[in-house]
Order: C-alpha cells, then structure tokens, then sequence
C-alpha cells in the first residue's frame, strides 16, 4: 500500500530525479547547439550523428537516472503528490534557459511559473 505521505526516501529520490531532469534539459539543448538546426533538408543526417555528440548521450543517460529515481518515489509516495512536484523541473528548465542560454523569459512566463509553484504547494500540502 502506498503512503498518503511523502517520507524523506521518496522526497529524496524526487529530488534526485528533477535534478536528474533538469541535467537532461541542459544536455539535450546543450547537444541541439552543437548538432545545429533540424529542418526537412537534413534530418537523417543530424538523426545518425545525433547519436555521436556527447551532450546528447549524456541527456539520454541522465533520462533514465531521472526514470529510476522517479520510479523509486512512486514506490512509497503517491503520484497525485509526486506527479505535480515533478513539474518543478518546468521552474529549473526556464531558470537555466535564462541564465545558462541567455533566453528572454516573458512576465507571461513568470506568471506561469507563479502557477505551478502555486499548484505544487496546494497539491503537496495536507488538506
């Protein structure tokens, strides 16, 4: 049976796992830069190179550590708790875009932002 409570275990794993998506955000966009512009002129050749650029091994390996974590959490947590806490990777994605890739993130972003924060913290709360 699965505890209506999230335990320091599975809070542990689910950090482990939006971390670990996070890294998958930086090394697949990181990849895409290096790999450059996909249009329908050359996309076969970008799909069999994409498979030798390290960024983009790197996002797939970081995948799968973000899958088994976020696995181990619904192990002991519930997904109507862990699902929504899992879109703060959406937070960190706009965060690093901002300032790792200097992206323009419009106040319509940051209201949206406002919103999952919002809904993480009333989802994960006790009622």
């Amino acid at each position: 049976m699965v505890e209506t409570t999230v335990n320091l275990q599975a809070l542990s794993f689910l950090l482990v796992s939006i971390l670990a998506n996070v890294a998958v955000q930086f090394f697949l966009k990181t990849g895409g830069v290096t790999l450059g512009r996909v249009d329908g002129n050359n996309f076969w050749e970008h799909f069999w190179h994409s498979m030798a650029v390290p960024e983009l091994l790197a996002g797939v390996a970081f995948s799968a550590v973000s899958a088994i974590a976020y696995f181990l959490v619904l192990t002991s947590a519930e997904l109507s708790v862990a699902g929504p806490a899992s879109a703060l990777v959406y937070i960190f994605s706009v965060l690093m875009g901002h300032f790792w890739f200097k992206e323009a993130v419009p106040l319509a972003h940051l209201a949206g932002l406002s919103l999952i924060v919002c809904g993480v913290v009333l989802v994960s709360s006790k009622a």
